[in-house]
């Protein structure tokens, strides 16, 4: 995936390796201007002329390596920020496709830790650890050449030993990825947990229960270590193995070219290159076992980030849409749809479950916590596939049209004014982010908001804090309503919210939802008597089924279910 994103920018790739090749060339070149100068200078009877000759050589080496190791740092600096970017915008653009039952099965505060610390391990990889590595063995391959052409006697003992060294780095390398996955899956379940505790602050503190999730979190943490632990000490050894491998033959060799010296058999020059070069080479094979851990935690991270952009959304539009009819009309049906959600297979939410519901008309939907009334607007916005049965609106099947274009013709209002960390401007055109100004207020006041925008330090363009907590609960509610509102959608999805309001937000936000329901058809989970005495017909569920229906009097006389629960929920209100 990261290589893939990489190709993207073929120029930068091409400018990068470039610089690459020439910093690795010009540090190589280092001893062979050391060769020269001890060879060509010295010998040449200690000429200054002769060794400023080759001095100034040298010099130029270390500038061309300078400005090679800025240019290399700029662009794989640029490639890593660059790519990390594309990873984020494509991996995020894929989460916005999958269906709701994505996450029921995955936290979304552990996606959240992927998208940040596991993409910022990656940066990290592509911005830093690859061109290290890359660098090291260009000047490990690089190097080995020159010391083979200088000495190859020599050299062949340095080839011997490198299967010495691939074995061990293969064998830890694997235990090393393995280790690396399972220490990022705990750091993220860390950053979980925050973001969990954190937002819920108030319920830890109001029951006192802060010494028990700093015990929580001390046991993730001391999870988290010991995985860490054991990574770091994979590392150690491998890198200890290596290091002893190669900086000992390499020593060797300098031992055994020392004594070539001595025999006269090769010149001081060569085996001061020979040395300087040997150095190098061992300088690259040690580096290189230590960015081997960072690169394989960048390959775990970047695993984990993959599984989020390759995963495929189980609710999609057909390859060949069926257009809905123009000019809507409102219509909703379920015809013998039987549904269970993936998380809990074992319980069916709907079961044979059917209902026509006619343009125009409104169906209030009651029963006991867990019949089924939630899951009806799910599939009905198709959220979700029922696992039989068909929902169709306007005459045409859901599975069969494009799912944008169902929910456009939806408009919903939830129990809680779900409101975003924005203005209120951006939270109510949210129902239709082109509409003009005039509509904007037209829609703030339809729900009964438009006094209390008008009233804010800057209208409309107040920031309204993280999930609109600066507003009132009535306030936030009449918000949601205005969104819903500019939809202007045939068909509205309303979970009726005024229980938990004081009376006269209850009675701002009724009006308001009065209003809202007007010409259109609704569907509404009815919490208050009003709304089911206003409604044209009040569906009763019961374990997933349909076992009422009818007009409040048709009911309350009939003296089953819905008789029941109007004496508990609706007694006050009815007496």
């Amino acid at each position: 995936m990261v290589w893939r994103t990489a190709l993207a920018y073929p120029g930068y790739l091409a400018l990068a390796s470039l610089a690459l090749l020439v910093t690795a060339a010009a540090t190589l070149a280092i001893p062979a201007g050391f060769k020269l100068i001890i060879d060509q200078g010295f010998a040449a009877g200690a000429d200054p002329d002769a060794i400023g000759r080759w001095f100034r050589y040298l010099l130029l080496i270390v500038l061309v390596l300078a400005a090679g190791t800025a240019t290399r740092f700029y662009f794989v600096s640029w490639l890593g920020e660059r790519v990390v970017a594309d990873i984020r915008l494509n991996t995020h653009r894929n989460l916005m496709r999958l269906a709701p039952d994505f996450y029921e099965e995955n936290s979304p505060k552990e996606i959240s830790s992927r998208l940040t610390s596991d993409t910022t391990l990656i940066e990290q990889v592509v911005g830093t650890t690859v061109s290290v590595a890359l660098r090291n063995l260009l000047m490990a391959i690089g190097g080995t050449i020159y010391m083979f052409y200088l000495v190859p006697q020599l050299t062949l003992g340095l080839i011997l030993i490198i299967p010495a060294i691939i074995l061990p780095l293969t064998y830890f390398g694997r235990r090393l990825r393995t280790v690396s996955r399972t220490s990022q899956d705990r750091v993220a379940d860390i950053g979980a947990m925050v973001t969990e505790v954190l937002s819920a602050m108030k319920i830890v503190q109001g029951f006192n229960q802060q010494d028990r999730e700093s015990a929580r979190f001390g046991g993730a943490v001391e999870q988290t270590f010991t995985v860490a632990r054991r990574r770091i000490l994979i590392r150690a050894a491998m890198t200890s193995i290596i290091i002893m491998f190669v900086f000992g033959g390499i020593t060797i060799l300098i031992w055994r070219g020392a004594a070539a010296v001595a025999e006269g058999t090769i010149t001081g020059g060569t085996i001061a290159a020979f040395v300087l070069t040997a150095g190098l080479v061992a300088g690259a094979f040690g580096s290189l076992t230590e960015v081997y851990g960072d690169l394989l935690r960048g390959a775990g991270a970047a695993s984990r980030i993959a599984e989020l952009a390759d995963e495929r959304p189980t609710v999609a539009a057909p390859a060949r849409p069926q257009a809905l009819p123009v000019p809507p009309r409102g219509s909703l049906s379920f015809r013998n749809v039987s549904f269970r959600y993936p998380t809990r297979p074992e319980v069916a939410a709907l079961a044979d479950f059917t209902l026509e519901v006619e343009p125009g008309e409104t169906v209030a939907i009651v029963g006991p916590s867990g019949a089924g009334k939630s899951t009806i607007f799910q599939l009905a916005e198709r959220f979700y596939d029922p696992q039989a049965g068909t929902i169709r609106i306007d005459g045409v099947p859901l599975t069969s049209a494009d799912p944008h274009a169902v929910r456009e013709r939806i408009a919903m209002v939830p129990q809680d004014g779900v409101l975003f960390s924005a203005s209120a401007r951006d939270n109510i055109r949210y129902g239709a982010w082109d509409a003009s100004e005039e509509q904007l207020w037209e829609a703030a006041r339809a729900a009964n908001a438009a006094q209390f925008l008008e009233d804010l330090p800057e209208g409309l363009d107040t920031y309204l804090g993280e999930n609109g907590t600066r507003l009132s609960g009535g306030q936030q509610q009449r918000l949601a309503i205005a969104r819903a509102v500019l939809r202007n959608a045939p068909i509205l999805l309303l979970d009726e919210a005024t229980s938990a309001l004081d009376a006269e937000s209850e009675r701002l936000v009724q009006d308001a939802l009065d209003h809202l329901m007007r010409d259109r058809t609704t569907l509404v989970i009815a919490h208050r008597l009003a709304t089911i005495r206003a409604a044209d017909r009040i569906v009763v569920m019961d374990a997933g089924r349909i076992v009422e229906q009818g007009t409040h009097a048709q009911l309350s006389a009939g003296g089953g279910l819905y008789a029941r629960l109007a004496t508990l929920q609706f007694g006050l209100e009815s007496a």
